[in-house]
């Protein structure tokens, strides 16, 4: 499977990865993934269970077992579509804790990397290109600053009705980017070899075509 392509966007919480890989990938023709969204799941399996988002052990399980599909954009725990379930506040906060675990970290580990399929996969997260993928084709260290990260968050919940401010949302991305720089196992970094790419000043559509052009230009 090394063979085939990878181009790890990592970066924190906010940064337009998400958004920006389904466009790179969609230009590509590759597959696409959301390693966030797995972490998210266990973080929902969890709640439904009544497992704290501390219990190291019991989330670990959970992650090994996790009943969870990709169709396209939607996602599904079982039958059941999830798809913005798994990205409430509430959650998102779940999932950040859930993510910190060295256990749930090495139990999606094999799960993540199964996403390697012809003709190539771009995926995001925050140890895409350091842990998971380090042989990736591409690395790029995905960012914006705290205010334009919170800003876009403010409009994605606003689209969907749901309530928030600017300085609530501001206050949560500099604590989770705390969590993310300093937990123990992959923590939130730029690998070597990364392509530092800013994107405070750029919308998603020219970030990605930066993107499709760095991997061009060393892949023709």
């Amino acid at each position: 499977m090394s063979a085939v392509p990878v181009i790890a966007i990592d970066g924190p919480s906010a940064s337009g990865k998400g958004t920006v890989a389904q466009r790179v990938a969609k230009t590509l023709g590759f597959h696409h993934l959301d390693s966030g969204a797995l972490y998210r799941l266990v973080a929902l399996g969890a709640a439904r269970e009544g497992i704290d988002a501390g219990d190291e052990a019991k989330l670990a399980a959970i992650a090994v077992r996790l009943p969870a599909r990709f169709e396209g954009e939607e996602i599904f725990l079982e039958a059941e579509r999830v798809t913005d379930a798994i990205r409430t506040e509430e959650n998102s906060f779940a999932a950040s804790r859930v993510a910190a675990l060295p256990g749930v970290r090495r139990a999606l580990l094999d799960r993540q990397r199964s996403f390697r399929r012809p003709p190539g996969l771009v995926a995001e997260g925050r140890d895409m290109g350091s842990i998971v993928f380090p042989d990736a084709e591409l690395k790029v260290f995905l960012t914006a600053s705290p205010e334009a990260r919170a800003e876009r968050r403010y409009k994605q919940l606003k689209e969907k009705g749901i309530a928030a401010t600017l300085a609530a949302l501001l206050q949560d991305l500099r604590e989770r980017d705390a969590r993310d720089v300093t937990r123990s196992v992959a923590p939130l970094k730029q690998s070597p070899g990364a392509r530092p790419l800013d994107t405070t000043s750029m919308s998603a559509e020219q970030a990605a075509a930066q993107i499709v052009d760095w991997y061009r230009g060393g892949n023709r």
